[in-house]
Order: C-alpha cells, then structure tokens, then sequence
C-alpha cells in the first residue's frame, strides 16, 4: 500500500511512496552484508575523505534538504537549515577522531604484548524517527560508517523524503553501494530484520514502548543495541541564577522544533524566591512567540508534525487542565487545517496529571514552585525518564549536588540541554541506554577484541 506525505501545515499530500518489498529488502541486506566484506577493510584516510565529502554535500545543499523536512515535519526552516549543518558537523568530527578514538589500547601484562582492537562488526539497523530527520541519523551513520561498519535506515513514514536524501547524501559523496542504504519499510518489518544473522546489531531512538520491542527481539537474537528514549527534562531555577537568561532558555528549551524532542525542558521548577518573577517573564516570552508558516524565517513556532500527535497533546493537556492544572496563557485562534497548537504553560500540574507525569510533545511547559533545591531534585527524579536535565545557578555546592543527585544521562549548568558530537549523548532509567556521539558513539557497535601474544 502506498504511503502519502502530509504537509502538517495544511493537510495537503505531498508525495506518495511505494514501501519496498520482501524482495527489495532481502536484497539491500544481501548488498550490505556483501558491502561489509570490503569496507571494513579500507582504510581510515579513505572513510574520512568520504566523510568529509557528505558534510560537504550536506553544507552545499542545505536549504534543500531543510525545506524537505520543514514541509514533511513542519520544523521552522531556520531550525531545519542549522539542523543540516549540524549533521555536517558531525561527519567532520568523526572524519577527524575516529581513527583516534578507535586506536589499539596497549595494556601491561605478562604478555610481550596486549591490546585491545577496535573492529567493526557488520550491518547496523538504524530504527530513527521523524523529529530530528536528518540529525537523528547521522548521529548514528558517521561514527558507524567510520567504525567500518555499514548501515540500514528504517526511517518514520512520514520523513521518507528526508530518508531518501539522507541515502543520497552518502551516494553523492562517493560512498561505495551498500554502505548506507534507506529501507522504505514500515515497524512490522522491523523484527524480521533484526532476526536475519546478517544483520548485527540495532539502534533506535524513539518511543518506550518501540525501544522496548527493538531490545525484546534484539535481545533474544543476542545483539546489542542502543535506545534513546523519551524525557520529560527538569529545568530547575535557583536565586542565584541570571534570571533574563535562565527566561531566555527556558523559552528555547521548550519551544525548539516546535517542542517536540526528547531532550526539550518541560518540567520547570523555579525557587520561590523568584517564582513570581520567572512565571510573569516566562509568560510573557511564550505567548509573544511567532506562530506561522514555518517556511518563513521569522517564524519560532509551526505545526505539530502529525494530527496524532495533536490529538496526544490535545488529549494530555484537557486532562491535566481537568485534574486541577492552571493554564496561564491565553491561547490565540489557530488556523482551521493543518495541525497547530499554542504554547501554553500549565502551572502546579497535580501528582497523576498527564503534565506531571507524562511526555508531552509540544510546545506545552509545566511549571511549580520548590522551596530548595532538593525539592527540586526529589521532584525530577520521581519521573521515569532521565534522558537530560538543566540547573540555573551560580551558587558552586548547588551545582555539585545537581549534577551528584539529578537522575539523568546529563546535566547542563545555565545553558539548555543540547547534543554535541563531542559529548557522549544518552540517557538513564526509561529514557534508554548506551551513548551516541563522541568516543563512547563510535564504540558502541565495534568487537572490542582483546589481543594477547605471548
């Protein structure tokens, strides 16, 4: 059955895809698996030339690849163009480190000689989603290519232009056939990849319950894998704090991509010192925030990317509003077609409400006054998730108690949580496990094989 594209911003299809068939995907496993077999062996001059090409393609064509996605997901086009460079950005890293970060590791035994090698292990299922559409893949593509390694893209349904790109990204570069290829497939695909022995091993970045399904099947075919989640970030604000700033942030960290990713901030707990004066500007910033066509540069906020996912936040933000949450801003009218939702902040949130306790993707924040920082802390870390958190504060023994106690695969001090391809990226608890980025990415899917001669 044929899959439509949905522009998000008025409802109207934009192209339609043929999924490939058992066939197809056979063959494109056949092909990788084939691929593995030379690629691994070139060397790291090669891959890095390579790797530096796509960031150049990447760099040259930016603007074409940010429209598509701003018309396939509705991501302002200011954000979708740095997204783009973004993804540059990290192929040069790892055409930069990566023969560093996987040098041999000399260790002194009784051995005349020790070490452990860095070998790549194979095909590697890439299982990425919709919010990040080019980001969230190459984060994962060029440590992997660098390694030796190949890839399998099973992209979100309604990005298969971005995904299309991203192969011919890759292809435009030089890569040899087979070293990355876009698989136009839907989940129920998924598990028969992730049994076929050719396959090595899988990433997912996505929903819980999609992470869980991915490890379930991984794990009884004894592979590994590497889950990035969902989060409900805290964004904890102390007296010390610079108060425009942490304002500033807050606004940015819960409205980027129109507030839908993982790592926005979206539990905001604020000392009662200066609660009063962080809700009124914080107010006032979220409802002077441009709404409009995100193909226009001066917009900040565009449509959600999905009518299901409107639905979700519709659905979560009635809810809480009905479980005692008060709304603060007065919403303005949106447009009839396309799938649009004010910010909104929705203070005191009660124990059980979906603005408490659950992840809600959208411009949506909720906010509660704390009278310590540990009240803070013991309030973000009664969450499930610990994907990422931020503390506002110039006070130094606050700053080392948040980042001992905060339960969260990182902790950002007065700046918004934000992936680096330098800093290893992941999270804790229901947020997943492992690290992408920096040397901890590029480990992730490599035979970390143990060499000793007598």
């Amino acid at each position: 059955m044929s899959v439509r594209s949905i522009n998000p911003t008025n409802e109207e299809e934009i192209e339609t895809f043929e999924p490939h068939t058992p066939a197809e995907i056979d063959t494109a496993i056949s092909r990788a698996d084939d691929r593995f077999k030379s690629w691994r062996l070139t060397r790291f001059e090669e891959r890095a030339k390579l790797m530096r090409a796509a960031a150049d393609v990447l760099e040259a064509r930016a603007a074409e690849f940010a429209r598509h996605m701003t018309l396939e997901m509705g991501k302002p086009i200011s954000q979708a163009e740095a997204e783009a460079k973004k993804c540059a950005w990290v192929c040069r890293h790892y055409a930069d480190n990566a023969e560093a970060y996987l040098e041999d590791e000399p260790i002194e035994t009784d051995a005349s000689s020790s070490y452990v090698r860095n070998l790549p292990i194979g095909p590697v299922l890439a299982v990425m989603p919709w919010n990040f559409p080019l980001w969230q893949v190459f984060r994962f593509a060029a440590p992997s290519l660098m390694a030796g390694n190949v890839g399998l893209l099973k992209h979100a349904s309604n990005v298969w232009r971005c995904a299309l790109d991203i192969e011919q990204i890759f292809t435009s570069a030089g890569f040899p056939e087979g070293c990355f290829q876009t698989l136009l497939i839907g989940s129920d695909k998924v598990e028969g990849i992730l049994k076929d022995d050719r396959v090595r091993a899988a990433t997912l970045t996505g929903s819980g319950p999609a992470g869980s399904s991915v490890a379930s099947i991984a794990g009884s075919e004894i592979k590994p894998t590497v889950l990035e989640l969902g989060g409900t970030d805290a964004f904890i604000v102390m007296p010390s704090a610079d108060l425009e700033d942490a304002v500033e942030t807050a606004v940015d960290g819960r409205t980027q991509n129109n507030g839908q990713s993982c790592i926005a901030a979206k539990r905001f707990f604020v000392h009662a010192d200066i609660y009063d004066a962080f809700k009124e500007k914080f107010v006032a910033a979220m409802g002077d925030l441009k709404i409009g066509d995100p193909l226009d540069k001066d917009t900040q906020i565009g449509p959600l990317a999905m009518k299901s996912i409107y639905d979700d936040l519709k659905d979560q933000t009635e809810r809480s509003i009905k479980k005692g949450a008060r709304p603060l801003i007065e919403t303005q009218g949106m447009p009839d077609r396309g799938y649009w939702f004010a910010p909104q902040i929705l203070e005191d949130a009660p124990d059980g409400s979906p603005a408490a306790e659950e992840e809600m993707f959208g411009p949506v924040a909720s906010l509660w006054k704390v009278n310590s920082l540990d009240d803070a802390i013991a309030r973000t870390n009664k969450s499930p998730f610990g994907l990422g958190s931020a503390i506002f504060t110039n006070d130094k023994s606050e700053i080392d108690n948040a980042i001992r106690d905060l339960e969260a695969g990182s902790t950002f001090v007065n700046a918004k949580v934000a992936s680096d391809p330098r800093l290893p990226f992941g999270g804790v608890k229901k947020s997943g496990y492992g690290r992408e980025l920096s040397r901890d990415g590029i480990l992730a899917f490599v035979n970390r094989k143990t060499v000793s001669i007598a």
